[in-house]
Protein backbone atom coordinates (compact mmCIF):
# COMPACT_ATOMS: atom_id res chain seq x y z
CA UNK A 1 0.00 0.00 0.00
CA UNK A 2 1.49 3.26 -0.96
CA UNK A 3 1.49 5.91 1.67
CA UNK A 4 2.22 9.48 1.29
CA UNK A 5 4.25 12.32 3.88
CA UNK A 6 2.06 13.96 6.25
CA UNK A 7 0.11 16.95 4.96
CA UNK A 8 -2.97 19.12 5.83
CA UNK A 9 -5.79 17.20 4.69
CA UNK A 10 -8.05 20.09 4.18
CA UNK A 11 -11.79 20.74 4.83
CA UNK A 12 -12.82 17.16 5.39
CA UNK A 13 -16.32 17.91 5.10
CA UNK A 14 -16.19 18.15 0.78
CA UNK A 15 -14.91 14.39 1.44
CA UNK A 16 -16.43 11.26 1.51
CA UNK A 17 -16.82 8.71 4.14
CA UNK A 18 -15.65 5.10 2.65
CA UNK A 19 -18.54 2.80 3.84
CA UNK A 20 -17.92 -0.92 4.50
CA UNK A 21 -18.06 -2.97 1.46
CA UNK A 22 -20.89 -5.83 2.20
CA UNK A 23 -20.13 -7.79 -0.78
CA UNK A 24 -16.45 -8.72 -0.16
CA UNK A 25 -16.18 -12.43 -0.27
CA UNK A 26 -12.78 -13.17 -0.57
CA UNK A 27 -9.30 -11.50 -0.15
CA UNK A 28 -7.58 -10.19 2.73
CA UNK A 29 -7.13 -6.27 1.71
CA UNK A 30 -10.14 -3.88 2.89
CA UNK A 31 -11.90 -3.29 -0.12
CA UNK A 32 -14.70 0.30 0.46
CA UNK A 33 -17.32 1.52 -0.86
CA UNK A 34 -16.75 5.03 -2.14
CA UNK A 35 -20.38 5.55 -3.98
CA UNK A 36 -23.11 3.03 -4.95
CA UNK A 37 -21.58 2.38 -8.78
CA UNK A 38 -17.57 2.92 -6.99
CA UNK A 39 -15.62 0.83 -4.33
CA UNK A 40 -11.56 1.29 -3.70
CA UNK A 41 -9.14 -0.20 -1.90
CA UNK A 42 -5.76 0.42 -1.14
CA UNK A 43 -3.57 1.08 -3.29
CA UNK A 44 -0.50 -1.29 -4.75
CA UNK A 45 2.46 0.21 -7.49
CA UNK A 46 2.01 -3.46 -9.30
CA UNK A 47 -1.60 -3.26 -9.57
CA UNK A 48 -1.75 0.19 -10.28
CA UNK A 49 0.65 0.03 -12.81
CA UNK A 50 -1.92 -3.19 -14.25
CA UNK A 51 -4.79 -1.11 -14.70
CA UNK A 52 -3.17 2.15 -15.98
CA UNK A 53 -1.52 -0.36 -19.23
CA UNK A 54 -4.39 -2.90 -18.91
CA UNK A 55 -4.99 -4.82 -23.07
CA UNK A 56 -8.43 -3.15 -24.56
CA UNK A 57 -8.66 -7.05 -24.98
CA UNK A 58 -8.98 -7.37 -21.41
CA UNK A 59 -11.08 -4.10 -20.20
CA UNK A 60 -14.26 -6.25 -20.97
CA UNK A 61 -13.24 -8.89 -17.94
CA UNK A 62 -11.82 -6.56 -15.13
CA UNK A 63 -13.44 -4.02 -13.31
CA UNK A 64 -13.64 -0.30 -15.08
CA UNK A 65 -10.65 1.67 -13.34
CA UNK A 66 -11.51 5.20 -11.99
CA UNK A 67 -8.28 6.93 -10.94
CA UNK A 68 -7.01 6.92 -7.03
CA UNK A 69 -8.12 9.16 -4.10
CA UNK A 70 -5.93 9.94 -1.22
CA UNK A 71 -7.52 8.98 2.35
CA UNK A 72 -6.88 9.15 5.96
CA UNK A 73 -7.90 8.35 9.27
CA UNK A 74 -10.66 10.47 10.81
CA UNK A 75 -11.84 10.14 14.41
CA UNK A 76 -14.91 11.51 15.17
CA UNK A 77 -16.13 13.40 18.74
CA UNK A 78 -17.30 9.75 19.90
CA UNK A 79 -14.16 8.34 19.15
CA UNK A 80 -15.52 6.32 16.24
CA UNK A 81 -12.17 5.65 13.57
CA UNK A 82 -13.33 6.04 10.01
CA UNK A 83 -11.95 6.46 6.54
CA UNK A 84 -12.51 9.50 4.35
CA UNK A 85 -11.13 9.89 1.20
CA UNK A 86 -10.56 13.17 -1.04
CA UNK A 87 -10.81 12.80 -4.51
CA UNK A 88 -7.75 13.52 -7.18
CA UNK A 89 -7.56 15.11 -10.23
CA UNK A 90 -7.78 11.70 -12.07
CA UNK A 91 -11.18 10.52 -10.83
CA UNK A 92 -13.43 10.20 -13.44
CA UNK A 93 -16.59 11.05 -13.68
CA UNK A 94 -19.55 12.60 -10.78
CA UNK A 95 -18.97 10.82 -7.34
CA UNK A 96 -21.82 10.73 -5.06
CA UNK A 97 -22.17 8.55 -1.57
CA UNK A 98 -26.05 7.87 -0.83
CA UNK A 99 -26.61 9.69 2.64
CA UNK A 100 -28.07 6.23 3.51
CA UNK A 101 -26.33 2.99 4.08
CA UNK A 102 -26.76 -0.42 5.45
CA UNK A 103 -23.02 -0.62 5.37
CA UNK A 104 -22.27 2.12 7.37
CA UNK A 105 -25.37 1.64 9.59
CA UNK A 106 -23.91 -1.94 10.80
CA UNK A 107 -21.07 -0.47 11.13
CA UNK A 108 -21.88 1.76 13.55
CA UNK A 109 -23.82 -0.40 15.28
CA UNK A 110 -20.94 -2.55 15.96
CA UNK A 111 -18.52 0.25 16.88
CA UNK A 112 -21.16 2.07 19.40
CA UNK A 113 -21.49 -1.38 21.24
CA UNK A 114 -18.27 -1.85 21.40
CA UNK A 115 -16.79 1.48 21.82
CA UNK A 116 -14.76 2.00 19.02
CA UNK A 117 -12.01 0.33 17.19
CA UNK A 118 -9.57 2.28 18.20
CA UNK A 119 -10.50 1.79 22.17
CA UNK A 120 -8.80 -1.68 22.51
CA UNK A 121 -12.27 -3.63 21.83
CA UNK A 122 -12.86 -5.34 18.39
CA UNK A 123 -16.60 -5.13 17.22
CA UNK A 124 -16.08 -8.82 15.83
CA UNK A 125 -15.03 -9.54 19.28
CA UNK A 126 -17.70 -8.67 20.62
CA UNK A 127 -20.53 -9.29 17.94
CA UNK A 128 -18.81 -13.46 18.66
CA UNK A 129 -19.17 -12.83 22.82
CA UNK A 130 -23.12 -12.00 22.00
CA UNK A 131 -23.42 -15.36 19.96
CA UNK A 132 -21.19 -17.14 23.01
CA UNK A 133 -18.10 -17.91 20.60
CA UNK A 134 -14.79 -17.07 20.55
CA UNK A 135 -13.68 -14.26 17.72
CA UNK A 136 -11.88 -16.92 15.44
CA UNK A 137 -15.11 -19.22 15.60
CA UNK A 138 -16.65 -16.69 14.61
CA UNK A 139 -14.83 -15.31 11.64
CA UNK A 140 -14.06 -19.25 10.38
CA UNK A 141 -17.78 -19.93 10.23
CA UNK A 142 -18.88 -21.18 7.03
CA UNK A 143 -22.27 -20.63 7.22
CA UNK A 144 -23.35 -16.89 8.75
CA UNK A 145 -25.61 -13.88 8.51
CA UNK A 146 -26.22 -11.22 11.25
CA UNK A 147 -29.44 -8.84 11.17
CA UNK A 148 -29.39 -5.34 12.43
CA UNK A 149 -32.31 -3.10 13.38
CA UNK A 150 -35.84 -4.27 13.21
CA UNK A 151 -37.99 -3.04 10.79
CA UNK A 152 -35.80 -3.65 7.79
CA UNK A 153 -36.70 -7.29 5.66
CA UNK A 154 -34.85 -9.99 5.95
CA UNK A 155 -33.26 -9.68 3.23
CA UNK A 156 -31.73 -6.10 3.70
CA UNK A 157 -30.35 -7.13 7.09
CA UNK A 158 -28.33 -10.31 5.70
CA UNK A 159 -25.14 -9.30 4.63
CA UNK A 160 -21.45 -11.44 4.21
CA UNK A 161 -19.54 -10.80 7.31
CA UNK A 162 -16.02 -11.04 5.61
CA UNK A 163 -15.75 -7.55 4.38
CA UNK A 164 -16.55 -5.96 7.71
CA UNK A 165 -14.15 -8.22 9.11
CA UNK A 166 -11.46 -6.76 6.60
CA UNK A 167 -12.07 -3.33 7.25
CA UNK A 168 -11.43 -3.68 11.07
CA UNK A 169 -8.33 -5.58 10.75
CA UNK A 170 -7.46 -2.53 8.33
CA UNK A 171 -8.21 0.39 10.45
CA UNK A 172 -6.59 -1.76 13.66
CA UNK A 173 -3.58 -1.81 11.45
CA UNK A 174 -4.19 1.45 10.08
CA UNK A 175 -4.53 3.20 13.53
CA UNK A 176 -1.63 1.49 15.34
CA UNK A 177 1.19 2.04 12.50
CA UNK A 178 0.29 5.51 11.09
CA UNK A 179 -1.00 9.16 12.70
CA UNK A 180 -3.90 9.92 12.06
CA UNK A 181 -3.37 13.04 9.67
CA UNK A 182 -1.02 10.30 7.19
CA UNK A 183 -2.32 10.21 3.66
CA UNK A 184 -2.82 6.90 1.66
CA UNK A 185 -3.45 6.65 -2.00
CA UNK A 186 -6.42 4.04 -2.55
CA UNK A 187 -7.38 2.64 -6.02
CA UNK A 188 -11.03 3.97 -7.55
CA UNK A 189 -12.93 0.54 -9.56
CA UNK A 190 -16.07 -0.13 -11.03
CA UNK A 191 -18.80 -1.90 -8.34
CA UNK A 192 -19.21 -4.67 -10.66
CA UNK A 193 -21.88 -5.84 -8.52
CA UNK A 194 -24.47 -2.82 -8.21
CA UNK A 195 -26.81 -3.93 -10.65
CA UNK A 196 -27.88 -6.90 -8.75
CA UNK A 197 -30.40 -6.57 -6.22
CA UNK A 198 -28.96 -9.78 -4.55
CA UNK A 199 -25.32 -10.93 -6.14
CA UNK A 200 -24.15 -13.98 -5.62
CA UNK A 201 -20.60 -14.38 -5.65
CA UNK A 202 -18.00 -16.52 -6.35
CA UNK A 203 -14.29 -15.83 -5.50
CA UNK A 204 -11.76 -18.13 -7.50
CA UNK A 205 -8.18 -17.40 -6.92
CA UNK A 206 -6.59 -19.21 -10.19
CA UNK A 207 -3.39 -21.22 -10.85
CA UNK A 208 -1.19 -23.16 -9.61
CA UNK A 209 1.13 -20.49 -8.33
CA UNK A 210 0.01 -17.79 -5.74
CA UNK A 211 3.16 -16.28 -4.69
CA UNK A 212 4.80 -12.69 -6.81
CA UNK A 213 8.49 -13.35 -7.90
CA UNK A 214 9.67 -10.86 -4.81
CA UNK A 215 7.87 -13.20 -2.42
CA UNK A 216 10.47 -13.90 0.25
CA UNK A 217 11.21 -17.58 0.81
CA UNK A 218 9.29 -17.82 3.89
CA UNK A 219 6.63 -16.38 2.03
CA UNK A 220 6.56 -17.92 -0.81
CA UNK A 221 7.04 -21.69 0.79
CA UNK A 222 4.06 -20.69 2.59
CA UNK A 223 1.78 -19.86 -0.61
CA UNK A 224 3.44 -22.91 -1.94
CA UNK A 225 2.16 -25.39 0.82
CA UNK A 226 -1.38 -23.74 0.73
CA UNK A 227 -1.85 -24.98 -3.16
CA UNK A 228 -0.17 -28.45 -2.45
CA UNK A 229 -2.72 -28.77 -0.12
CA UNK A 230 -5.79 -27.68 -1.49
CA UNK A 231 -7.32 -27.80 -5.31
CA UNK A 232 -4.89 -25.17 -6.35
CA UNK A 233 -2.10 -27.60 -7.19
CA UNK A 234 -4.76 -30.71 -8.97
CA UNK A 235 -7.02 -28.42 -10.48
CA UNK A 236 -5.73 -24.58 -10.88
CA UNK A 237 -8.33 -23.41 -8.89
CA UNK A 238 -9.60 -22.70 -5.33
CA UNK A 239 -12.63 -21.08 -3.81
CA UNK A 240 -11.54 -18.25 -1.76
CA UNK A 241 -14.90 -17.37 -0.65
CA UNK A 242 -18.48 -16.86 -2.19
CA UNK A 243 -21.80 -15.92 -1.31
CA UNK A 244 -25.49 -17.67 -2.53
CA UNK A 245 -28.42 -15.97 -2.35
CA UNK A 246 -30.89 -18.54 -0.78
CA UNK A 247 -34.49 -16.99 -1.52
CA UNK A 248 -36.60 -18.65 0.37
CA UNK A 249 -35.09 -17.73 3.35
CA UNK A 250 -34.35 -14.25 2.22
CA UNK A 251 -30.57 -14.29 3.25
CA UNK A 252 -26.77 -15.36 2.43
CA UNK A 253 -25.29 -18.89 2.57
CA UNK A 254 -21.80 -17.74 3.14
CA UNK A 255 -18.39 -19.54 2.39
CA UNK A 256 -14.78 -18.39 3.30
CA UNK A 257 -11.08 -18.87 1.90
CA UNK A 258 -10.81 -21.34 5.04
CA UNK A 259 -13.64 -23.04 3.67
CA UNK A 260 -12.20 -23.78 0.41
CA UNK A 261 -8.80 -24.67 1.52
CA UNK A 262 -10.34 -28.19 2.83
CA UNK A 263 -12.12 -29.11 -0.23
CA UNK A 264 -11.46 -32.05 -2.24
CA UNK A 265 -11.67 -32.39 -5.76
CA UNK A 266 -15.09 -33.40 -5.14
CA UNK A 267 -15.70 -30.97 -2.64
CA UNK A 268 -14.79 -28.41 -5.38
CA UNK A 269 -17.56 -29.60 -7.38
CA UNK A 270 -20.18 -30.37 -5.08
CA UNK A 271 -19.56 -26.18 -3.97
CA UNK A 272 -19.85 -25.54 -7.66
CA UNK A 273 -23.40 -27.04 -7.83
CA UNK A 274 -24.22 -25.22 -4.09
CA UNK A 275 -22.75 -21.71 -5.82
CA UNK A 276 -25.50 -22.24 -8.69
CA UNK A 277 -28.46 -23.36 -6.29
CA UNK A 278 -30.82 -20.79 -4.49
CA UNK A 279 -31.71 -23.27 -1.39
CA UNK A 280 -34.92 -24.86 -3.83
CA UNK A 281 -33.55 -25.23 -7.29
CA UNK A 282 -30.38 -25.67 -9.39
CA UNK A 283 -29.77 -22.43 -11.58
CA UNK A 284 -28.89 -24.73 -14.93
CA UNK A 285 -30.22 -21.28 -16.89
CA UNK A 286 -26.69 -19.82 -15.19
CA UNK A 287 -24.48 -22.58 -17.03
CA UNK A 288 -24.78 -21.25 -20.76
CA UNK A 289 -24.17 -17.25 -20.26
CA UNK A 290 -20.96 -18.52 -17.93
CA UNK A 291 -20.06 -21.36 -19.91
CA UNK A 292 -19.79 -18.48 -22.90
CA UNK A 293 -18.37 -15.68 -20.82
CA UNK A 294 -15.81 -17.99 -19.58
CA UNK A 295 -14.38 -19.37 -22.84
CA UNK A 296 -14.36 -15.75 -23.81
CA UNK A 297 -12.20 -14.99 -21.14
CA UNK A 298 -9.89 -18.40 -21.83
CA UNK A 299 -9.55 -16.88 -25.76
CA UNK A 300 -8.29 -13.77 -24.11
CA UNK A 301 -6.03 -15.42 -21.59
CA UNK A 302 -4.02 -17.48 -24.28
CA UNK A 303 -3.87 -14.58 -26.15
CA UNK A 304 -1.68 -12.41 -23.72
CA UNK A 305 1.69 -13.38 -23.69
CA UNK A 306 4.39 -12.53 -21.23
CA UNK A 307 2.10 -12.10 -17.93
CA UNK A 308 1.33 -14.09 -15.18
CA UNK A 309 -1.74 -13.49 -12.89
CA UNK A 310 0.14 -15.08 -9.74
CA UNK A 311 -2.77 -14.59 -6.94
CA UNK A 312 -5.09 -12.92 -8.97
CA UNK A 313 -8.96 -14.02 -8.46
CA UNK A 314 -11.71 -14.67 -10.78
CA UNK A 315 -15.55 -13.53 -9.85
CA UNK A 316 -18.25 -15.55 -10.81
CA UNK A 317 -21.70 -13.11 -10.14
CA UNK A 318 -25.28 -13.66 -11.12
CA UNK A 319 -28.44 -12.46 -9.26
CA UNK A 320 -29.97 -14.14 -6.45
CA UNK A 321 -33.35 -12.62 -8.00
CA UNK A 322 -34.52 -14.48 -10.70
CA UNK A 323 -35.53 -12.69 -13.78
CA UNK A 324 -38.86 -11.48 -14.28
CA UNK A 325 -41.62 -13.51 -16.44
CA UNK A 326 -41.80 -12.65 -20.00
CA UNK A 327 -44.79 -10.04 -20.92
CA UNK A 328 -48.38 -11.94 -21.59
CA UNK A 329 -49.80 -10.80 -24.81
CA UNK A 330 -52.35 -8.60 -25.04
CA UNK A 331 -55.60 -9.56 -26.62
CA UNK A 332 -55.35 -9.23 -30.45
CA UNK A 333 -51.80 -8.35 -30.44
CA UNK A 334 -48.63 -9.98 -31.66
CA UNK A 335 -47.58 -12.90 -29.15
CA UNK A 336 -44.41 -11.44 -27.83
CA UNK A 337 -41.19 -13.49 -27.89
CA UNK A 338 -40.23 -15.80 -25.77
CA UNK A 339 -36.53 -15.61 -24.89
CA UNK A 340 -35.11 -18.54 -22.81
CA UNK A 341 -34.20 -18.57 -19.39
CA UNK A 342 -30.75 -18.30 -20.20
CA UNK A 343 -31.11 -15.36 -22.41
CA UNK A 344 -32.94 -13.63 -19.41
CA UNK A 345 -30.08 -14.71 -16.86
CA UNK A 346 -27.50 -12.07 -16.39
CA UNK A 347 -24.34 -13.17 -15.60
CA UNK A 348 -20.86 -11.35 -15.13
CA UNK A 349 -17.34 -12.97 -15.06
CA UNK A 350 -14.34 -10.37 -13.64
CA UNK A 351 -10.93 -10.75 -12.84
CA UNK A 352 -9.71 -8.92 -9.77
CA UNK A 353 -6.70 -8.69 -7.82
CA UNK A 354 -3.56 -7.62 -9.66
CA UNK A 355 -1.20 -7.08 -7.20
CA UNK A 356 1.44 -9.64 -7.94
CA UNK A 357 1.07 -9.77 -12.01
CA UNK A 358 4.14 -9.87 -14.20
CA UNK A 359 4.27 -9.26 -17.89
CA UNK A 360 6.48 -8.03 -20.00
CA UNK A 361 6.71 -3.90 -19.01
CA UNK A 362 6.07 -4.20 -15.93
CA UNK A 363 8.71 -1.91 -13.70
CA UNK A 364 9.51 -4.37 -11.36
CA UNK A 365 10.40 -7.53 -13.07
CA UNK A 366 11.58 -10.58 -10.93
CA UNK A 367 11.44 -12.45 -14.46
CA UNK A 368 9.95 -11.85 -18.21
CA UNK A 369 7.86 -15.01 -18.99
CA UNK A 370 7.28 -16.06 -22.73
CA UNK A 371 3.13 -16.84 -23.50
CA UNK A 372 0.34 -17.03 -21.82
CA UNK A 373 -0.07 -17.80 -18.14
CA UNK A 374 -0.31 -21.89 -18.17
CA UNK A 375 -1.43 -22.18 -14.67
CA UNK A 376 -4.31 -19.58 -15.22
CA UNK A 377 -5.10 -21.39 -18.35
CA UNK A 378 -5.10 -24.72 -16.71
CA UNK A 379 -7.58 -23.64 -13.78
CA UNK A 380 -9.85 -22.06 -16.24
CA UNK A 381 -9.97 -25.34 -18.30
CA UNK A 382 -10.87 -27.47 -15.28
CA UNK A 383 -13.17 -24.62 -14.45
CA UNK A 384 -14.72 -24.92 -17.85
CA UNK A 385 -14.72 -29.20 -17.80
CA UNK A 386 -16.15 -28.98 -14.31
CA UNK A 387 -19.52 -26.64 -15.11
CA UNK A 388 -19.98 -28.37 -18.44
CA UNK A 389 -20.66 -31.90 -16.32
CA UNK A 390 -23.21 -29.96 -14.23
CA UNK A 391 -24.79 -28.60 -17.04
CA UNK A 392 -24.69 -32.51 -18.80
CA UNK A 393 -26.07 -33.77 -15.72
CA UNK A 394 -23.12 -35.83 -14.35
Amino acid sequence: MVVQDSADTGDVRGGVQLEPFLHQVGGHLSVLQYDEHTVCKPLVPLEHMFYESLPQAMKQFTPRYKGTVTVHLQRDSRGHLSLVASPLQEAQGSLKVSSESAAVAIWETLQKTTGGVGSGTRPLAHLAHSLSESPAKTLLRSEFHFNTAAGESQAERSFNPWGLHCHQAHLTRLCSEYPENKLHRFLLLENVVSQYKHPCILDLKMGTRQHGDDASEEKKARHMRKCAQSTSACLGVRICGMQVYQAAKKHFLCKDKYYGRKLTVAGFHQALRQFLHDGARLRTELLEPILRQLRALLLVIRSQSSYRFYSSSLLLIYDGQEPAEPAERTPGGPAPPEPSQAALAKVDIRMIDFAHTTYKGSWREGAIYDGPDPGYIFGLENLLQILQDIQDGE
